[in-house]
């Protein structure tokens, strides 16, 4: 099973996070940003997603490989990586709770993998994502489950 989901995605210490939102909700500037703190894309807008053995594997999709739509500036080159287990899905909402319990769950190509809504603006985005991903991504052995 091979699918393009509408998301950007970076990797982090082997680790992807899919970046979601609606259009113009800054998902292209957190992966930007994340980049910036070590991050590699994997996809802006769209990544292809596999399943293997329980995971998601993410890789960029062959079209948009390497390219990244920075506001102001236009579509710019990146190195990639691919073939990066999804660990965590981040949806960028103005209206995230304020605190929360635990990740809910977001369900992607049959796998069930945990989600984080982060209030899309503060300079602080980038960190917040980083946060999330070692508090409540998976590990790199985990499996989705579904």
């Amino acid at each position: 099973m091979s699918l393009i989901h509408q998301a950007g995605c970076v990797a982090i210490a082997g680790r992807a996070i899919l970046i979601e939102g609606a259009p113009g909700s800054g998902k292209s500037t957190l992966a930007l940003a994340l980049i910036d703190r070590g991050a590699v894309l994997i996809g802006d807008d769209g990544v292809t997603l596999d399943r293997q053995e329980g995971r998601l594997i993410a890789s960029p999709p062959p079209n948009i490989a390497g390219l990244l739509e920075v506001r102001n500036l236009g579509l710019l080159t990146f190195p990639t990586t691919s073939a990066v287990p999804v660990a965590l899905v981040l949806r960028l909402d103005p209206q995230a709770p304020r605190f929360i319990d635990g990740a809910e769950l977001a369900e992607i190509g049959g796998t069930k993998l945990p989600l984080i809504r982060l209030w899309p603006g503060g300079e602080v985005l980038a960190l917040k994502a980083e946060l999330a991903l070692d508090r409540y991504g998976l590990g790199l052995g985990a499996e989705g489950e579904g």
